[in-house]
């Protein structure tokens, strides 16, 4: 067997994993990972930009030498656990479920203390609306971020390209944030992590407008969308995605979000009405089905290559 034919059977066969276990709920690899993150930073945290990308770079290029040797140890194994490990698809499906249940039976309290399984936005705050609205933009935006990037990223680098990805991007939501304490520590895992996320997000708005009429959406309208509002939005890449969901499934997104205590004023995306509860469920479907989409283009490029 090839090298090119173990990686994309790798991918198959990782993906059928992610679909039929998820992940787990104890020991998860990215789990440990995060808990390692979290105690070198206890001690190597500074208010600077260098300090930061030295700690960035540390745990990033020793993941990516660690999966450069899992690769060759394992070769198709390697790369269909690591494509577990490193997809988040069914437990985002899951999740965005669970809150359209919840909220299906008005439990605003028991959505609340779930919605930070999507979000890290502040939950009191939160009303029914804001909760639907939060599920579906979270929904759009993790497709990309733990569905189409890591497939890519495992199509044109394997087992180094599985791992590095959820390395830097796991990075970016531990201190790749604005608030006083990670503007300098965390700015090169958030920029490190806008370049990983460039290609794949915009891979994701496209399956996502061609994909939006199996879901009772518009491929004009999201691309519309997109051309239009997404630059309202913070982020290069968050931005084009949830804009490409709103105008998928007609809907508004965007507005005023709180994150610990930090108030963030986003422009509008999309021209539709606000999201409903039978929009989360749409916009679950059309995450499962741009899923798919990107794994026949991951499958589909790992093979071409030599």
């Amino acid at each position: 067997m090839t090298r090119r034919s173990e990686r994309a059977l790798g991918l198959l066969f990782g993906s059928a994993l992610d679909l039929l276990i998820a992940d787990p709920r104890r020991a998860h690899p990215v789990a440990a990972f995060g808990g390692a993150v979290t105690a070198a930073e206890r001690r190597f945290w500074a208010d600077e930009r260098a300090r930061g990308a030295l700690f960035t770079l540390a745990f990033a290029g020793g993941v990516a030498v660690l999966g450069v040797l899992v690769e060759r140890a394992g070769r198709g194994v390697a790369v269909a656990l690591s494509t577990w490990a490193v997809l988040g698809g069914t437990t985002l499906a899951r999740e965005g479920s669970a809150m359209g249940d919840l909220l299906g039976r008005d439990d605003v309290p028991a959505a609340r203390d779930r919605i930070g399984h999507l979000c890290g936005r502040d939950p009191e705050g939160l009303d029914r609306d804001g909760l639907t609205r939060a599920t579906v933009e979270s929904v759009a935006e993790n497709t990309s971020d733990a569905v189409v990037a890591p497939l890519l990223w495992g199509a044109v680098a394997g087992v180094p390209g599985l791992l590095t990805y959820r390395a830097v991007n796991t990075l970016d939501a531990m201190i790749g944030h604005r608030d006083d304490r990670y503007a300098r520590f965390g700015w090169t895992a958030a920029r490190l992590d806008d370049v990983a996320n460039y290609v794949p997000a915009r891979v994701t708005c496209l399956l996502t407008a061609l994909l939006a009429p199996l879901v009772g959406g518009s491929t004009p309208r999201a691309l519309r969308a997109v051309r239009r509002d997404a630059s309202a939005h913070p982020s290069p890449n968050a931005g084009p995605v949830e804009a490409a969901f709103a105008g998928a499934l007609g809907v508004r997104l965007g507005g005023t979000n709180v994150y610990g205590g930090r108030v963030e004023i986003r422009g509008v995306l999309g021209d539709g009405h606000p999201p409903t509860v039978d929009d989360i469920d749409r916009a679950v479907r059309l995450s499962r089905l741009v899923g798919v989409a990107a794994l026949a283009i991951a499958v589909a490029v790992s093979w071409r290559r030599r």
